[in-house]
């Protein structure tokens, strides 16, 4: 798992929200946002459910039909992912909401049920097919996941100093020297064929 910076506005959520909002995670397909969210869980949480809405069954599509009675709801979603919820110490996933925009709408009544957490995450959330007939919940906290930076990028391949460095010597004025700056554009060219 790479170290991202998101992680920390994750457990900042956690901590000042208490459960009065769901996530949502937005970004670009493929910048880790599943990989991150579930990460998070494992690490912030007694126990998670991941409901990947591209590849879950239709049982569990079923359940969003009709949640007036949330204890049923819970009981029967814990049945099909063999998966214990603990209240106020378990977090739910909603992975690609975009993909069933009824499991969207749910946040409202499932976040003011208060038993557990929700985070969902998503691409392309607010095109009109993926809001269509729906309410828009407003117990959404947004956050924006953005691609691997450069310092995140430093970091996945070891190197915790050249940050703090180019800080100090920009803060002093001074250059970096042949050697290290030679350095740093190496990893910048590898950085920036990483994003191509």
């Amino acid at each position: 798992m790479f170290n991202r910076k998101i992680y920390g506005q994750l457990q900042q959520w956690k901590d000042t929200r208490a459960g009065k909002t769901a996530l949502l995670v937005e970004g670009q397909r493929r910048v880790g946002k599943s990989t991150v969210v579930e990460e998070f869980a494992k690490k912030a949480y007694k126990s998670y459910i991941l409901i990947d809405f591209s590849t879950c069954s239709q049982e569990i599509r079923n359940l969003f039909s009709d949640i007036s009675d949330l204890d049923f709801f819970f009981l029967q979603l814990q049945l099909l992912t063999n998966v214990r919820l603990e209240e106020r110490n378990s977090v739910i996933i909603f992975d690609e909401v975009q993909l069933f925009p009824l499991a969207r709408q749910a946040i409202k009544s499932l976040v003011k049920d208060h038993r557990y957490d929700y985070i969902e995450t998503g691409s392309l959330i607010s095109i009109k097919k993926n809001v269509k007939n729906i309410l828009i919940p407003s117990e959404e906290q947004r956050i924006y996941m953005y691609p691997m930076d450069f310092e995140e990028f430093l970091w996945a391949i070891g190197d915790n100093v050249t940050v703090p460095m180019l800080e100090l010597l920009f803060s002093k004025q001074k250059p970096a020297g042949d050697g290290t700056h030679r350095k740093i554009m190496r990893n910048l060219r590898l950085y920036s064929k990483r994003q191509k």
